[in-house]
């Protein structure tokens, strides 16, 4: 439609509206510039925001995961949330006034968000419930993905056409490091036990490692071309689909998952759900950190006292995995941060904390069992099996000091 139409929709918004748009690697970046032209004032809601937003004078970032395109903007407002209770967030203290997605052409009445699904839904339904404005920019390059991420096109206000292709993902090279982390993390995984991985070095050496087993189910909030190659490899249980909330990765990846059934797209209400994520058979959440201590306490969201990314899923699949029959969550990373050039396993972190009491902590230097063991067994652990050595003696005499001699 033309840009008049998605003008006059806009003008029924109140002053500073809030605007929910899609994120990750699926923005719709031609009709967020013609959004942000159009108004002089509002709140950008996004998850995992790409470089490249409106970020100037009158628009407050607001989200509770922060991407590259809002870390350290003096205008981000963070809202510490876990994934699993944006939605609630939305229905409660955070209603938004417009939602924009990037959807496929319409098909017999619906259109599908293809690669991101994530917190959408519940937007939509509460911009329905308030009057609002739903807009999709509609594009041939968007897959056609099944489950949540279809919609009644009578749901949708405003349909902006712009043939945008989602941006890819290329994966990240697996140095030597990275490798041995996936290697000792996949000796943990039994076959027919449930994938839960992020994106990028440490998940893809994981995953191919992996692709000797048999059974294996995915239940993630996201998934990459790790999970592809699981595919191919004969890996995955066939009649199991595939449940994500949202993908991103190659235009290799794209096109498998465009119309096939094995790909079912859920909201993320249902995808990060502790309770049905412990429904999952020996559910495996695999998840990154900054920094570990000497507690099993993990710091993934902050350097310092600034934000730089937030909960995500991680603390929803940690708590779903432990509940699992035969689950297991664990923290992997490396044991020296290369730029920050010091150790990731430090005595007590100074930061908010993120998540705790996971199954293991793993590096490249080894595996710290951490459930069911001593506050001192943890600590022993941690030191001597996780950490870089230029540090351990360090820690030894800082685990004393904090009352966890072995």
């Amino acid at each position: 439609m033309p840009r008049t139409t998605l003008a006059a929709a806009l003008r029924r918004l109140p002053h500073e509206p809030r605007v929910v748009v899609a994120g990750n690697h699926a923005t719709p970046w031609h009709t967020l510039g013609l959004l942000d032209a159009l108004l002089p004032a509002y709140r950008l809601w996004m998850l995992n925001a790409q470089r490249g937003l409106p970020d100037r004078d009158g628009v407050v970032l607001e989200t509770s995961f922060v991407g590259p395109g809002m870390r350290r903007s003096p205008r981000l407002s963070y809202v510490p949330s876990r994934l699993s209770m944006v939605p609630t967030l939305f229905a409660s203290r955070m209603p938004p006034d417009a939602v924009v997605l990037h959807t496929t052409r319409p098909r017999h009445g619906r259109v599908s968000m293809g690669a991101e699904v994530n917190v959408l839904p519940a937007a939509v339904e509460q911009v329905r419930r308030r009057g609002g404005v739903v807009v999709a920019q509609v594009s041939r390059h968007v897959p056609w993905t099944f489950g949540d991420s279809e919609i009644d096109l009578d749901l949708v206000d405003v349909v902006v056409e712009a043939d945008e292709a989602p941006r890819t993902a290329p994966e990240a090279p697996i140095g030597p490091e990275a490798a041995r982390i996936g290697e000792l993390v996949a000796a943990r995984v039994p076959d027919g036990a449930t994938l839960q991985t992020g994106i990028g070095a440490v998940p893809d050496a994981t995953v191919s490692g992996l692709v000797g087993r048999r059974g294996l189910r995915v239940w993630s909030e996201m998934f990459s071309d790790s999970v592809l190659r699981l595919e191919r490899a004969g890996a995955l249980e066939r009649s199991v689909p595939i449940t994500a909330s949202f993908l991103f990765g190659s235009e290799e990846l794209l096109a498998w998952v465009d119309g096939n059934e094995r790909v079912r797209m859920a909201r993320t209400e249902v995808t990060n759900d502790p309770g049905r994520i412990a429904r999952n058979p020996a559910m495996t959440s695999v998840n990154t950190a900054l920094q570990v201590d000497l507690f099993g306490q993990a710091n993934a969201s902050r350097i310092g006292a600034r934000i730089h990314s937030g909960f995500g899923g991680q603390t929803d699949f940690i708590v779903g995995a432990m509940h699992s029959p035969g689950g297991q969550a664990v923290i992997a990373l490396r044991s020296w941060h290369p730029k920050a050039d010091c150790s990731t396993v430090v005595a007590m972190v100074d930061e908010p904390v993120t998540s705790f009491q996971m199954s293991a902590v793993v590096t490249e230097q080894g595996v710290a069992e951490v459930f069911g063991h001593t506050q001192q067994e943890q600590a022993r652990q941690l030191v001597e099996h996780t950490a870089h050595p230029r540090v351990r003696e360090e820690l030894r005499e800082e685990a004393q000091a904090l009352g966890l001699r072995w």
